[in-house]
């Protein structure tokens, strides 16, 4: 059996990583929804293309998202302290999820945006649209089902992250699993807070594939 105080700290676990995955996911797609967009917008033949640009997005893209994300906690210790004023703990675990969280949710836009028929976009252009509002009104509302089955996938990703964390004190779930089930050899606090884990992404999986079903136009109700 469980005692009290690790009850009530598993608890304060998942209030804190349920905080750190709320406010990383939403600060991520603050810079990765533009980012996204830049890079299919400037491919080239796209709307406009811009290729050296695309080529560089590209290349940092693929470098943010090929850094191990415990290695990336370590490295950006001091762009964290300046940030969030501490390394350790789930405030200041949001950084460095945020960073590694955006070139993977950049990944997931562009390829959402990129299955939006080409046709769509190009009668939008025959009527005058202008390119923001062919990019709002058209590729986003049209890739809606996708970029939110993109989203299901990025949340469930920076649950990881977040208990990954734990190993240099992020706080959450992970911390739990790290401090009780690793450095004190309490196995049952360890398969707890795994099973919380599992439970927790597989709620938000079911929950973010329902929402994209009922938004899926090619779904016959």
């Amino acid at each position: 059996m469980l005692s009290e105080k690790i009850v009530s700290e598993i608890l304060v676990g998942i209030g804190g990583t349920l905080y750190m995955t709320a406010f990383s996911t939403l600060f991520a797609y603050l810079f990765a929804l533009p980012l996204g967009i830049l890079l299919v917008v400037t491919k080239k033949d796209n709307l406009y293309p811009m290729v050296t640009l695309n080529r560089i997005l590209d290349v940092i893209v693929n470098i943010g998202r090929s850094i191990p994300f415990i290695i990336l906690v370590v490295l950006v210790i001091p762009v964290t302290k300046a940030i969030a004023g501490k390394s350790y703990g789930t405030t200041a675990t949001i950084v460095p999820l945020v960073i590694a969280a955006v070139p993977f949710i950049a990944r997931l836009i562009e390829s959402s945006l990129q299955e939006v028929n080409h046709g769509v976009i190009e009668a939008a252009q025959s009527m005058g649209a202008s390119i923001w509002t062919i990019i709002l009104r058209v590729m986003i509302p049209e890739a809606k089902t996708s970029l939110i089955v993109g989203a299901t996938i990025a949340v469930s990703t920076i649950i990881s992250y977040s208990a990954m964390a734990g190993a240099v004190g992020g706080g959450g779930l992970g911390d739990i699993a790290i401090r009780y089930g690793y450095h004190r050899y309490q196995t049952e606090v360890m398969i707890v807070t795994v099973v919380l884990l599992v439970v927790l992404v597989q709620f938000l999986q079911v929950l973010g594939m329902k929402i994209a079903s009922k938004t899926d136009k090619r779904v016959i109700r």
